[in-house]
């Protein structure tokens, strides 16, 4: 039964999409964990990396779609920085904006249609199909192709968070004050942190829009939920360490987020469920750091109540 359930093929697409999916991961790491901003502007962000990537590729030109929804994707965070630091719009406000603002702009790239299909078109997964002809090859090629781009992406992380600049923006996020008193402008590394979470979801957007050889308006709905609660399951796996090993743990917990996902589909939910299971996992991965502090207070509690007891009749 649980290899009806479970399968090798069902892991594979799993590890697919988490990596992929894991890279919205990332970008929420960047702005909710070392800038603690809670960037809402995700969901029209990543439809519009998708877009972008879909139109450039169907142009012919797979690896430039690449760059050019990085580029949108830095655009996009400019602008929900610009109305934080220089317009004083709070930042939950912000990416509410942007996010609005993008279905507008997004339905437009797409050429005024809410599809836009890349079937027959070469994209970077199908460059890679043809790099061996080995069997197993030809069955693993999108999750190498995936892999090798989210270790890629964490180890250009690693060295660009370890960097003067990148400092600066873990050091704003924990104490802006702080930073401001140093002769840094906040403003300034805010605007730079959330440009590069930005293009980090773009650039999933667009690695989906050829995965899937496809594009549709809402792409995006609920990615900045998913997405956060693949952080938390990573973080719980690996609070400490470098910014490399951190990154690989938020990865990690986008996989097994869809890992989970995948398992609770193939006891046949009906499509009309897939919400409420994802809701489901999400308050479970949101809530349990919360849950086990709780429990461990308590466990402390406990312990150290009955020792005292067993002091008191000693």
């Amino acid at each position: 039964m649980l290899a009806s359930i479970f399968n090798a093929s069902v892991f594979i697409t799993a590890i697919e999409l988490g990596c992929i999916y894991g890279l919205v991961a990332l970008a929420l790491f960047i702005s909710f964990s070392l800038l603690n901003i809670a960037d809402l502007s995700t969901d029209g962000c990543f439809t519009l990396g998708c877009a972008v990537g879909a139109i450039v590729t169907t142009a012919g030109h797979p690896f430039l779609a690449i760059f050019a929804s990085i580029g949108a994707g830095v655009l996009s965070g400019l602008i929900t920085a610009f109305l934080q630091t220089k317009l004083g719009v709070q930042s939950i406000l912000a990416g509410i904006i942007v996010n609005t603002a993008l279905y507008t702009i997004n339905f437009f790239v797409m050429g005024n249609s809410s599809k836009v299909n890349v079937f027959g078109n070469n994209t970077i997964f199908g460059m890679a199909k043809n790099l061996s002809a080995s069997p197993v090859y030809k069955d693993l090629y999108k999750m190498v192709m995936a892999v090798v781009i989210v270790l890629i992406i964490c180890g250009l992380l690693h060295w660009f968070l370890n960097t003067t600049l990148g400092l600066s923006i873990r050091a704003t996020g924990d104490n802006a004050y702080m930073v401001k008193a140093s002769s840094i402008n906040p403003g300034f590394t805010i605007t730079v942190g959330l440009a590069v979470a930005s293009s980090l979801t773009a650039l999933a957007g667009s690695l989906m829009a050829q995965y899937q050889k496809s594009c549709d308006i809402n792409f995006g709905t609920g990615q900045v939920t998913i997405a956060l609660a693949s952080l938390m399951i990573g973080e719980s796996l690996i609070k400490k360490g470098s910014m490399f090993k951190r990154a690989i743990g938020v990865v990690i917990g986008s996989c097994l987020y869809r890992i989970i996902v995948a398992v609770a589909l193939r006891f046949n939910l009906p499509a009309e469920a897939l919400k409420l299971t994802s809701a489901i996992i999400v308050t479970i991965a949101i809530a349990a750091p919360y849950l086990k502090t709780k429990a461990a207070f308590y466990q402390r509690k406990y312990g150290i109540g009955a020792k005292g007891k067993e002091e008191e009749h000693a």
